[in-house]
């Protein structure tokens, strides 16, 4: 990605692994913290912040020439677009029904742990529960998908690839986007008490790390960052369902 950065930061950045380590040091040290801290006090304001701040890194770094580099260009490849969605919805389903198998719907259950922060009433009514499947549905398909794209599968992956190459960048990217989601299940807030479960927490980082290299494909496929970004709403909207309906 050559003259990738944008003029103000070439005296500062190489666009390599190191300016990749730099971004995700100071983007995902914050979040996994914030993240336990949410998980505490049941306020989530501050990962939103973080989403906006990881979906805007890219325009803040990188000039137009870079932006493309790292996919975030148009696609015409509509009917690829379409199977990243659902090739993303399919994961997070059968994710469930691993989860279901293995551990009922305990907490050591993955979308049993996460859906507790949606603070579903028990006995909602199900028009009720509807709206609130929406707003989170709609919510969940695009700020994290969106944040989480621009930022690991774009400028953090780019940055990588520029020195390592694509095959070997998209695992770093993955591995880094697999250990930063245990913040979100593995290390778990129960009972007013945080646990760890060993089991659990490793098939939920393989499976983080699987979907990873699921949206790194799709940004392949339809040669544009979008195609991830759809296979990432896709996988969020299975999981948000199985969440309100299927536990």
């Amino acid at each position: 990605m050559e003259n990738g950065l944008r003029k103000i930061w070439n005296r500062v950045f190489r666009l390599n692994w190191k300016f990749g380590l730099f971004l995700l040091l100071i983007i995902c040290i914050p979040r996994f913290i914030l993240v336990l801290k949410a998980n505490e006090t049941g306020n989530y304001s501050l990962i939103g912040l973080v989403m906006l701040i990881s979906a805007l890194l890219p325009f803040i770094f990188l000039n137009k020439h870079g932006l493309n580099q790292i996919g975030l260009k148009k696609t015409s490849k509509y009917k690829f677009l379409v199977y990243a969605l659902m090739s993303g919805l399919a994961f997070s389903v059968l994710l469930h029904f691993v989860g279901i198998c293995l551990f009922d719907n305990t907490y050591e259950n993955w979308y049993a742990y996460i859906g507790k922060s949606y603070n579903i009433t028990e006995g909602i009514a199900a028009h009720d529960k509807k709206v609130m499947f929406i707003i989170m549905a709609i919510t969940g398909m695009t700020f994290s998908p969106i944040g989480e794209e621009l930022f690991f599968r774009g400028i953090v992956h780019g940055s990588f690839a520029k020195s390592i190459g694509d095959k070997k960048a998209s695992i770093i990217d993955s591995m880094a986007f697999a250990l930063t989601h245990i913040s979100h299940f593995g290390l778990v807030f129960v009972n007013s008490s945080w646990d760890f479960y060993l089991v659990p927490t490793l098939i939920w980082v393989m499976s983080m790390f699987g979907v990873s290299i699921l949206f790194f494909k799709m940004k392949e496929l339809t040669n544009s960052l979008w195609g991830a970004v759809l296979c990432h709403s896709g996988f969020n909207l299975g999981m948000i369902y199985c969440i309100f309906y299927l536990l």
